[in-house]
This record gives C-alpha cells, structure tokens and sequence, in this order.
C-alpha cells in the first residue's frame, strides 16, 4: 500500500491533564503559576504513533485506564492533544456513548437531522438516508416521539443507525456491541461485516474475541503507552497472557478460589451406553451454580431474511427430545430443532440447514439435511404442501451471553442449490451462567479420568 492510502495518520500524540486537589487551587494556578504549581499532572497518553490503511479493520485493546477512551476523543477531535497531531482523511462517524450527542427533548426524527448535519450531511443527502436509518433502528412509531421518551435499547437502536448510515469512511466503534437486545446486536454485526469490506473501522473493546474475530490488527494499549501492535491474534493472546498473570496473586494471597476446579475429575466413571451417554459429572453440575441454563425465546417470522420464497419457513422450534417446545434447557441435554417449511410451487429436492451463533456472528456448529437426502431419495413437495425437518443433538455448554439460530430452506444439491428463504435470527436464545467450559463452547464428557499412573 502506499502512503495514499493512509486515511489516519497519530504522529506522537500526548495527553495530559491537570489534578488540583481542591478547587481553590485553580484559581491560585491562574494566579500565580508562573512562581509555583498547584496541580499534579496525569498523563493520559504518552507518544502514541500509528497509521490506518484504507480497508483495515484495527482493534485497540488494553485495560481499564490504559487510554483509548482518551485516544478516541482525540481521533474525533472532541479532546485535543498535548502534543502530536492527527491527519484524517474522509468523514469520521464514532459509536463511542450511544445517544450522547441526542437532544432529549427533540424527537428521533429531528435527532437523525441534526446528527446528520453534524456529521456534514446537507438535509438532501439526510432525505435520501432518511427511510434506510429509520428502518435499520427499527422504533416504530417512535421516531416522531421526544427522545426523552425512550428507552436506552431505542437510543442505541437509533444513535447507530445514524451514525452507520451517513456513509463514514472511517468508522469508530467503542464497545458499542456490548449494549442492546440479541437480535439488534446480530444486525449490527453484520453491517460492520459488510461496511468493512471496503471502509476502513477502528474497533475498541474489551472482548478479545471480538477483537481476534473482526480486525486485522491490534493495537495493545499500557499506561498510556503503545505496549504492542501486530496481528490481532497474537497481540490479544499475549495481552491476555499478561492479564491473567497479573491475577495470579494479590498481595501475596492465592488467586480466589474456583468451583470448577473442584469437579469430582478423579472418579473412574463410565455412564450410559457406547450409543449414547450423561456427562459423568451433570448432577455435580446441575446441582450447584455451574448449571448452564438457557433461555428460549420464540420463533421470529419477520426477523431480517432473504430467497425467492419458492419455500416459506412457517415454524422454528427448540423441543425437548420429545417433541415438546421448551422455553427453557440445560446444556448439555439433549433437544430437537423443528423447523416446519411450506412449498409455494413444487419443490424437488428440497434442503433444510441451520447454524448456531454466537453474539458476533461466528457460527459455532449446524448441519442439514444433504446426507439425510442422499441416504433416503429426494423428496418433492408439492405447492402449498408442507414438510418438516428434524434435527436431534446434544445441546453443548456454552458461555454467558445471546446466541441465534440461522435456519433456511434451499433446493438442489449441498453445492449448488437456490436459497427459497433464509432467516438470520429465526430463535434467539440466551445463556444465562457461564459454565466451566473454555472456548466458544463446550461439549459433554463421556468420561474424565485423573489418577496416578502405576510404576513400571
């Protein structure tokens, strides 16, 4: 790349700020401080130099207090600088506090107008965005209401779809992901996806794995300082090395103790059948705080979707092995994913899939329904028909957060086939403990065995 490519330029930016101890002491600074200082001095940035390419998705990590709140006002030029200068090429839109820059007592509609012109969007260029904002934030009728009337999931439904939609050629994100419900978070992960593929994002977060999973590079952030950059994987993997470091022990006592490091591992246990099994350890589990509990919310028909609609996807359901709709399971147990599919013209060879996903749209597992296909003959189904696809597994351990499953129906074959109807977010549900698994998710143990080994 050549340097025109450039469309951010830190060169050796400082920041320091005044501390007075009492407040009459920045009178007396004005006062008198060409004879004494009254103030102790915090410096909030030392020496901070990078560059951002045009396409480059870069990640800036670091811990509480190392600095990048600082370095984004200043890259937005709402903080300036001690020292050092910043160049920026094209138009900046920052999703830094969602909603703070929102007149409360404006409505949404006069908000989008006035964030819009702030960003240098003249009313023409708001009118042609105008329909594209109102639907990504999705508020109904709401738009035409008093801010203040809002609830904080419609503010950050409203704040990034303005600031998404006034096309930025550098987009800030600063942890702007961890707000929101499920579905909203889903969609804007795949705008930032998409967006990237030809703007350039700077992404600020303390979720490593969102950092490893969007950005091409990372920035590590210490005291102020720039204490590593390079590759998004490595410089997160040594910042977390680092961190954990640092836990191991404070002021010389050993780290808090952890339940999970308790499990009854050293048992010699086989339980169930080759065929099929418990993890040897579910009731030590499910009988304290470690249980994985998930939360099932229902089927979305009008959750963002695509296809021809040759197929229609009527019914999304996470059942027990049964049959019987759950709102609630365990992970580890075992479920059946339902999903009901009507022809609208006749079909052959249709296909079923879906994916399980976490809240950054990383897929963590699915399947479909190709081999089934290919073990039993093709189906065909006639218009207005209906068919079922079934799906049965053992639902894995996964962390706390939001997660979705993407369901669809195509025809033809597992490599060349047309997609009738694709619902991204077709059942959220949420994970509402962390269990003991490492990873993006865990799975059931058959058997865990710790003992000595015996000599010779």
């Amino acid at each position: 790349m050549s340097s025109d490519d450039v469309v951010l330029r830190i060169r050796h930016i400082s920041k320091s700020f005044e501390i007075y101890d009492k407040p009459r002491h920045r009178l007396q600074q004005m006062l008198f401080g060409r004879w004494k200082t009254y103030f102790q001095e915090f410096r909030a940035l030392n020496d901070i130099d990078f560059e951002v390419k045009k396409g480059e998705c870069v990640g800036i990590i670091g811990p509480n207090g190392a600095g990048k709140s600082t370095l984004l006002q200043i890259v937005t030029g709402t903080l300036l600088p001690s020292e050092g200068s910043v160049e920026r090429r094209g138009r900046i839109a920052a999703l830094l506090e969602l909603g703070s820059g929102f007149n409360p007592e404006f409505t949404g509609r006069e908000n989008v107008y006035m964030n819009a012109a702030i960003l240098g969007l003249t009313k023409a260029e708001t009118d042609a965005k105008y329909d594209d904002i109102v639907a990504f934030a999705d508020i109904g009728e709401f738009i035409d209401r008093p801010v203040k009337t809002y609830s904080s999931g419609m503010m950050v439904r409203l704040a990034f779809a303005v600031n998404a939609f006034v096309d930025p050629d550098i987009l800030i994100v600063d942890e702007a992901l961890a707000v929101g419900d499920a579905f909203f978070q889903q969609k804007c992960m795949r705008f930032i996806r998409k967006f990237k593929e030809n703007h350039t994002i700077l992404f600020v977060s303390h979720d490593t794995a969102a950092v490893v999973n969007l950005c091409d590079r990372a920035i590590l952030l210490d005291h102020g300082r720039i204490a590593e950059e390079g590759n998004a994987k490595d410089v997160t993997d040594h910042y977390l090395s680092a961190f954990y470091a640092a836990r191991q022990n404070v002021d010389g006592m050993p780290a808090p103790r952890d339940p999970a490091a308790e499990l009854p591992g050293t048992a010699d246990v086989a339980a169930g059948s080759d065929g099929d099994f418990r993890d040897m350890r579910q009731d030590f589990i499910n009988a304290g705080n470690l249980r994985n509990d998930l939360e099932i919310f229902r089927f979305n028909p009008d959750a963002d979707s695509f296809g021809d609609r040759a197929a229609e996807i009527e019914s999304v359901v996470l059942a027990d092995e049964h049959g019987t709709p759950l709102s609630w399971c365990v992970g580890g147990e075992m479920v059946r994913l339902e999903v009901v599919c009507r022809a609208n013209r006749e079909l052959f060879s249709p296909l079923v899939g879906y994916y399980v996903r976490d809240r950054l749209g990383q897929d963590l597992f699915g399947d479909n329904t190709c081999l089934t296909t290919q073990q039993t003959g093709p189906l065909t189904v006639l218009p207005g028909e209906s068919f079922l696809a079934e799906f049965e597994f053992r639902m894995p351990l996964l962390n706390k957060g939001s997660y979705s499953i993407l369901v669809a129906v195509a025809s033809g074959t597992q490599h060349q086939h047309v997609q009738h109807h694709w619902i991204y977010d077709a059942v959220v549900f949420q994970s509402h403990t962390d269990s003991f698994c490492g990873g993006l998710l865990g799975i059931p143990h058959k058997r865990i065995v710790l003992k000595k080994k015996a000599a010779g």
